[in-house]
């Protein structure tokens, strides 16, 4: 008998061990509902630190001993065209982007899109960064905590903890929209062995002053009212020190060379569009003049390239040569729309397809007549009258007011507070794998 309890208490303490080794196995490597995503398979290590942590529960750990953009993911049910607001604790250590670029580091980001928050990098204590995005056209959206970047690899170590998501609600619909408009004297950047330096004489400033005041005037006017544009405009002395280079266009700025001169200003004024205003020699570029699509946190960005060839006509008004200055803002404005209008899932022509509809570049106008029939959904065509949705004016970017009666999604993100919770969390998992595997 004795010999029957020596043994069965061995198999108890046998299981105690197996138990408590599996349990701390678990704590360290079980990530909720969170899928683990990496740029470069097997380089980045994922787990779950108990002793690193901003609150009770374990703190998620991204650690990329080599560049790698690495994530952790989660698919959140949401409602369309509605504002969400996803926030965490991080802290970081060694945080370094291979090319120093602003928008990589630890991170909240949407998987497959620019969507993100700030990006933290070097060494740093517990700190809050958020997200404010829109969802638009879709029903679900795969939130990631992220070391590294869209635009950019990153080594250290990164903690993420405590996530939150709130739903917001849409203000009063209005089309009044304001934009920030940065014009850079100067642009001293390294491109390989050579340095480019290229800087707006006076003459420059009035010009672009002057035309970013017709647009101002113009839009309001060529949509019929549909919108209106408030532009305020800021006089950076810094020099822009970074260019970024693309097959298709050559190089330009993107919103991570200039965030750190233009964030505040952003932020502090709620606006809606962002223009980045510099000089650019034309043999750095491949034919252009404007080039947007971008986005800044969720806001339209473009940039507007004075060139180096003596007098920028294109930006100055003449009766005679160019009574349309204010033409290249306008385009690249409209290409924002444009996207905006086919993330929301609306039809619409594409804004270089004007030939194809009978519209041609004039003289001394350039092509004012196809913009405002584009912007009044007045262009003729097989299926009778086409152009931007009127809806789009008023689809402006999620604001932080959005949040002031927020909800806060509980069933996003949930995470057991205690060990009993986490038994249960246990096995409702090994169901739902057995589940799955029948």
């Amino acid at each position: 008998m004795e010999k029957n309890q020596r043994k069965n208490i061995v198999l108890v303490l046998i299981l105690l061990i197996v138990l408590f080794f599996s349990f701390e196995y678990y704590k360290k490597n079980d990530f909720n509902d969170f899928i683990l995503s990496e740029k470069n398979i097997k380089t980045s290590h994922f787990s779950r630190d108990n002793g690193i942590k901003y609150s009770k529960k374990r703190s998620y750990r991204i650690n990329s001993p080599e560049f790698n953009d690495a994530m952790f993911c989660e698919k959140i049910k949401v409602k369309k065209d509605t504002p969400y607001k996803i926030s965490c604790m991080v802290k970081t250590k060694d945080v370094i982007s291979e090319h120093k670029l602003a928008g990589s580091g630890a991170q909240i980001s949407v998987e497959n899109t620019t969507e993100r928050s700030i990006a933290i990098s070097g060494t740093t204590d517990w700190q809050q960064i958020e997200m404010i995005i829109n969802s638009k056209d879709r029903e679900e959206i795969n939130i990631g905590c992220r070391l590294g970047g869209f635009v950019d690899d990153c080594i250290g170590t990164a903690w993420f903890s405590d996530l939150k998501i709130e739903e917001g609600t849409r203000e009063a619909e209005n089309s009044d929209w304001k934009f920030a408009c940065f014009i850079f004297s100067s642009l001293e950047a390294s491109v390989g062995d050579e340095t480019i330096n290229c800087s707006l004489s006076d003459q420059d400033i009035i010009d672009m002053e002057d035309t970013i005041g017709r647009f101002e005037r113009t839009v309001p006017s060529i949509s019929n009212n549909l919108m209106t544009a408030q532009c305020d405009i800021y006089k950076i002395e810094t020099p822009i020190t970074t260019l970024t280079y693309d097959e298709t266009y050559g190089y330009y700025v993107a919103p991570e060379s200039v965030e750190s001169m233009i964030k505040k200003d952003v932020d502090s004024k709620d606006y809606d569009y962002v223009f980045i205003i510099f000089k650019l020699d034309d043999k750095e570029v491949k034919d252009w003049v404007g080039l947007g699509a971008m986005d800044f946190y969720g806001l339209g960005y473009s940039n507007i390239r004075l060139t180096t060839k003596g007098n920028n006509f294109l930006y100055q008004y003449n009766g005679r040569i160019n009574r349309f200055p204010e033409e290249v803002l306008l385009h690249e404005f409209l290409h924002s729309l444009e996207r905006t209008l086919k993330e929301y899932g609306y039809d619409r022509p594409a804004l270089h397809d004007n030939e194809k509809y009978g519209y041609k570049n004039q003289l001394s106008e350039g092509l004012k007549r196809w913009y405002a029939d584009y912007m009044t959904c007045n262009i003729d065509s097989a299926n009778g009258k086409i152009g931007l949705n009127p809806v789009v004016y008023k689809l402006k970017p999620a604001k932080e007011s959005e949040f002031k009666n927020s909800i806060i999604l509980d069933d996003a993100f949930n995470e057991p507070d205690n060990i009993i919770e986490e038994f249960f969390n246990i096995i409702k998992k090994a169901k739902r794998n057995i589940s799955n595997m029948i």
